[in-house]
């Protein structure tokens, strides 16, 4: 693995030469938490790095909430995204494999995914419902982004890890290659203290394949239980990394809106005759972990949930997934 650094102060000037040519969003904190923002010269000094985790995820850059398909695409800037958490990067490996399938490509992803360097953030640290490990997740990235960034003291340190990335590094001037050994121990370090600390946390939760068979098997009385506090605002599935359900709403003028829809509303499977098979709550409730779970990895190589936690935080009812997985292992014979 190739790493190269720089001095944070020549870091910040590197990225605000870089306005010019590109749009650039990072994870900025502030008083409401951490979350992507439009970047300009104002705030450079204020993102964040090697924070877990932005309220909202990646997804949203790629695949906005309402988009009209009939439009000419904008020529826009190529874009830099800095500070993605490696869920939020392995959350784009599903919407990759449907939005990029060789048969049926939407356009208007591609054009974002290939218009666009994603730069990665090694979380050092974790919040309390973070359970990428559960998965097979590292907190760290070492594929799917073009760079993963590092800040330590008064520096800023680049891991490359694809061309695309390698390629971008050498726009960038006094970055200089880095075989410091003692700080590639820190860095070490910092993951080794993350990864215990998220083992630690997260004991009781079951493995991906593990927890598909046990909402497989798992009776109607849990489903109700766990739905009850339901109010079907569809916050869990609106903020998920992975799901990306839509409507394709007829205008006039022959024009067409792309909306994102959410299993979790009622009427998501309602047809023209009336008839809703997941008309009752704890159906709609079920359907999304069956769906996470089950379908979608009979038919993906991705995962469906990275771990990231944001359901359990988004959820007005307190529902919290991983209470609901573990008391499935434990009810298990």
């Amino acid at each position: 693995m190739q790493y190269f650094s720089i001095n944070k102060e020549e870091w910040d000037r590197t990225l605000e030469r870089l306005l010019i040519s590109y749009t650039i969003f990072a994870t900025v904190k502030n008083e409401f938490g951490l979350d992507y923002e439009l970047i300009g010269p104002g705030n450079i000094g204020d993102i964040s790095y090697n924070t877990p985790k932005p309220a909202t995820s990646l997804k949203t850059l790629f695949l906005p909430v309402r988009e009209n398909v009939t439009a000419d695409r904008p020529n826009d800037k190529p874009r830099v995204i800095i500070g993605a958490p490696n869920c939020d990067i392995e959350g784009l490996g599903l919407p990759d494999e449907i939005y990029l399938d060789k048969d049926f490509p939407d356009d208007f992803y591609r054009f974002r995914r290939e218009r666009t360097i994603l730069i990665g953030s090694d979380c050092f640290g974790r919040q309390e419902h973070c359970h990428c490990m559960s998965y097979g997740i590292k907190p760290y990235t070492t594929e799917k982004a073009d760079l993963s960034v590092i800040k330590m003291n008064d520096m800023v340190i680049l891991r490359v890890i694809s061309s695309q990335g390698l390629e971008f590094t050498q726009q960038l001037s006094l970055v200089t290659p880095m075989n410091d050994e003692n700080i590639f121990q820190l860095i070490e370090k910092e993951h080794a203290l993350t990864e215990a600390l998220l083992a630690e946390n997260n004991k009781k939760i079951p493995g991906y394949a593990e927890t598909g068979e046990l909402v497989k098997n798992a009776g109607v009385d849990i489903w109700k239980k766990y739905s009850s506090t339901c109010v079907s605002c569809g916050a869990c599935t609106t903020i998920c990394p992975t799901c990306t359900c839509f409507l394709l709403i007829d205008k006039p003028g022959f024009e067409k809106v792309k909306q994102m829809d959410a299993c979790q509303y009622p009427g998501f499977e309602r047809v023209a005759g009336g008839d809703d098979a997941l008309f009752e709550l704890h159906h709609r409730f079920r359907n999304r972990y069956m769906c996470k779970y089950l379908w979608k990895p009979e038919k993906f190589k991705s995962l469906a949930c990275t771990g990231c936690g944001r359901c359990i935080e988004a959820c007005i009812g307190k529902i919290n997934k991983n209470e609901l997985f573990a008391e499935l292992r434990d009810s298990k014979p």
